[in-house]
């Protein structure tokens, strides 16, 4: 028997997810942000919630979304571009109280792989991440939350670059000049296998695992950003000349995750 999912964060990710899993005979329960949004989570099955998340609280009916869920998907990030006083671990300890407060004990959490900040060579799960950006941390400190309660069962998953419908890897990079970076390997994933791995990790009742969602090709991206730009007639980014890695991260799954997922959507257009 499916069981019932939360989604929280109906976005980008969260949307398709939430239409797959109603696809797939689960009862979803999905939040957004906007009112706007609402007509479209009930046109796809799923039974829709304004929430919204802040430093001071949680507005929308938060108890409601909660109720008779098995498994909490929590994807929300930071959102420190915009904001850059954002304050994301206050945001997510109300909704770790509120979790506590149901029966829930089953939370997939998505993180990020810029919890690794700059390490060199290859990252594994077993890596210890050791971020230098504000969202990093925030993330990092975020994954401690949930990790450190043991009533609660928390699979994490660090997704690296995210492409997919309307975030074409050629459209990050195109007509940018004198890009000192060329050399870096690339650690994206597609959002189908976003979708795939999140939907194995229920499926096979996966818990308390970290996973690096990340596939497993990574050509520099000189070669990657300017191949892919041609093939949609865009003007491909310029990269400064260089005869040594600036960064050698390669970002994978350790042995004991390896074989948890099988990737199939190619970063290769």
């Amino acid at each position: 028997m499916n069981s019932n999912i939360g989604i929280l964060g109906c976005g980008w990710l969260g949307l398709p997810l939430a239409s797959t899993m109603v696809k797939n005979k689960y009862s979803v329960h999905g939040s957004t942000t906007s009112q706007d949004k609402i007509e479209a989570l009930k046109e796809k099955g799923i039974t829709p919630y304004l929430i919204k998340l802040s430093e001071n609280g949680i507005t929308g009916d938060i108890d409601g979304f909660l109720t008779d869920i098995d498994i909490l998907i929590i994807n929300i990030p930071p959102r420190l571009r915009r904001d850059p006083k954002e304050n994301y671990v206050k945001r997510i300890t109300h909704l770790h109280k509120a979790i506590i407060a149901t029966k829930i004990r089953t939370i997939i959490f998505i993180s990020s792989t810029s919890v690794y900040g700059d390490l060199q060579g290859t990252v594994t799960e077993d890596t210890q991440p050791q971020p230098n950006t504000e969202s990093g941390r925030q993330l990092f400190e975020t994954e401690a939350i949930f990790k450190e309660n043991k009533d609660l069962n928390t699979t994490i998953i660090r997704f690296g670059g995210l492409i997919g419908p309307n975030r074409h890897p050629a459209k990050f990079l195109s007509e940018k000049k004198d890009l000192t970076n060329g050399m870096d390997p690339v650690n994206l994933i597609h959002l189908n296998d976003c979708i795939g791995l999140i939907r194995t990790v229920i499926e096979k009742e996966h818990s308390n695992i970290l996973i690096n969602g990340v596939y497993p090709l990574h050509p520099t991206k000189e070669e990657y950003y300017t191949s892919e730009a041609r093939k949609i007639d865009l003007v491909p980014p310029t990269f400064l000349p260089s005869n040594h890695l600036k960064s050698s991260k390669i970002i994978e799954n350790s042995p004991k995750t390896v074989k948890i997922y099988q990737y199939h959507t190619s970063i290769i257009s």
